[in-house]
């Protein structure tokens, strides 16, 4: 049996909920056919978020890794095609850390390319009426710091398995908290997307 490894952030800046929490935890009751899904909840704070992340990696070794995080103002489920070395943090984490034009890691890659089969999770997004878009930026926060430090402990210790990062909208109960006009998809449209990405991440690229 494959084993899939997904993680999710908890919530930050004031919000309440999380959408990668939220549906991370709504797929982890679903019943998946000879895939083992493994979900673990992450803080948003500069050290630990990776820290856990690659330790459980290790200890669990999944055939591959799914992290979730919350882009609030897109419109679509964005797997992220690549992840680079920089943090620049808008606004503190969780810990109060707030780095600003730092490297994740001194003299590393300047990148890496996520190992998911993107074009075929965004096409049987689409088939689902799902919809889905690729994107070329992670952003510069705690979503790219954990991309790029598991990339790069995968990369480092030659670990096999393939691992990449998508965004999330907000969920439709956040938009109406907020009372402003904004993009949301439903818990269970998430639930359904993350669970099509799922059974796609063990697909051949």
């Amino acid at each position: 049996m494959q084993r899939v490894l997904i993680t999710a952030f908890e919530p930050f800046n004031g919000e309440t909920i999380n959408p990668s929490l939220e549906t991370a935890r709504a797929v982890d009751g679903m019943d998946f056919p000879d895939i083992e899904v493994d979900v673990i909840e992450l803080p948003v704070e500069r050290f630990q978020a990776p820290d856990m992340a690659i330790a459980h990696i290790r200890m669990t070794k999944p055939d591959a890794v799914l992290m979730l995080g919350e882009a609030g103002r897109r419109s679509r489920i964005t797997p992220e095609r690549v992840a680079v070395n920089l943090d620049d943090f808008t606004i503190p984490d969780n810990g109060g850390h707030q780095p600003r034009d730092e490297p994740i890691v001194r003299g590393g890659p300047v990148g890496y390319f996520s190992t998911l089969p993107l074009a075929a999770m965004v096409n049987q997004l689409e088939c689902a009426r799902i919809p889905a878009k690729i994107s070329n930026s992670a952003g510069l926060y705690l979503c790219n710091r954990l991309f790029y430090s598991v990339m790069h402990a995968i990369a480092v210790e030659e670990l096999p398995v393939r691992a990449g990062f998508v965004h999330l909208p907000y969920l439709h109960e956040q938009v109406v908290s907020k009372r402003q006009d904004m993009p949301s998809l439903s818990r269970e449209t998430m639930a359904q997307a993350v669970r099509i990405m799922v059974q796609t991440s063990l697909q051949e690229c």
